[in-house]
């Protein structure tokens, strides 16, 4: 794409740099403005914010996270200019405590449908293990960021013995956390996993029973639990 058309692009959409657009479908935002690398999705309705227009592709801010990546041009017409700034919810603990049970429920209702483990999925039917999560409690109203280890930072790390349906438990290496699940209480887990870890979608695994190899293989991987206790503030709220 030349300058004329890109210019001409930018003021038949209303394309403008910091501005804020609503997704009026579900996206796909990339690692690369060419390369198929997908990084993370934007369901519909969500609000995000421009940040570079070239000639390959927008670059892209999701408002309620904070995550980046590129939009293809051929998504331009899934964008609405927002009518008001993207406000996230205040939450407190209580809050969050009384709506964890339809946060359950929502994975449960994912898992229920046919899916697969989907590398940087958030919207239905595949989604990667901290998509699962952040999907789940943005359906109640409860903003999380990204990834397992910004969920690990984000979260009020707790005793394994604490753990309570809702809690997330996080798996990966002494260095960094890869994975994230959801507690449903008395030990067991929903998350989903990729099919290098022997499962290939959601399942429901444990953390004190370990009769199932894939129960096995992320005991062998555990890091900490962690308790969410408010929503994530973007960071141009804080």
């Amino acid at each position: 794409m030349n300058l004329v058309q890109l210019m001409d692009l930018k003021n038949r959409w209303q394309l403008a740099p910091e501005a804020e657009y609503r997704c009026d479908r579900n996206l796909n935002l990339y690692k690369t403005p060419t390369e198929p690398s997908l990084v993370t999705q934007a369901a519909t309705g969500r609000q995000l914010r421009i940040t570079a227009i070239e000639s390959t592709g927008i670059h892209v801010i999701l408002c309620a996270d904070d995550y980046p990546g590129w939009l293809r041009l051929d998504d331009i017409d899934a964008l609405t200019p927002a009518t008001t700034s993207y406000q996230p919810p205040t939450m407190t603990r209580h809050d969050i405590e009384q709506v964890i049970p339809d946060a359950i429920a929502f994975t449960q209702a994912a898992m229920a449908v046919p899916n697969k483990y989907l590398w940087g999925g958030t919207v239905a039917p595949n989604y990667d293990c901290s998509g699962l999560v952040q999907a789940a409690f943005a359906s109640v109203g409860v903003p999380l960021p990204r990834d397992s280890y910004q969920q690990e930072a984000f979260t009020t790390t707790i005793d394994k013995h604490d753990l309570l349906a809702g809690d997330l438990l996080f798996f990966g290496t002494p260095e960094r956390t890869n994975h994230v699940a959801l507690s449903l209480g008395a030990g067991s887990y929903i998350h989903s996993s990729g099919k290098d870890q022997g499962r290939n979608g959601i399942g429901i695994d444990s953390i004190v029973t370990l009769a199932d190899p894939v129960s096995r293989t992320y005991h062998n991987q555990y890091r900490c639990c962690g308790r969410i206790m408010t929503g994530y503030l973007p960071q141009k709220t804080i």
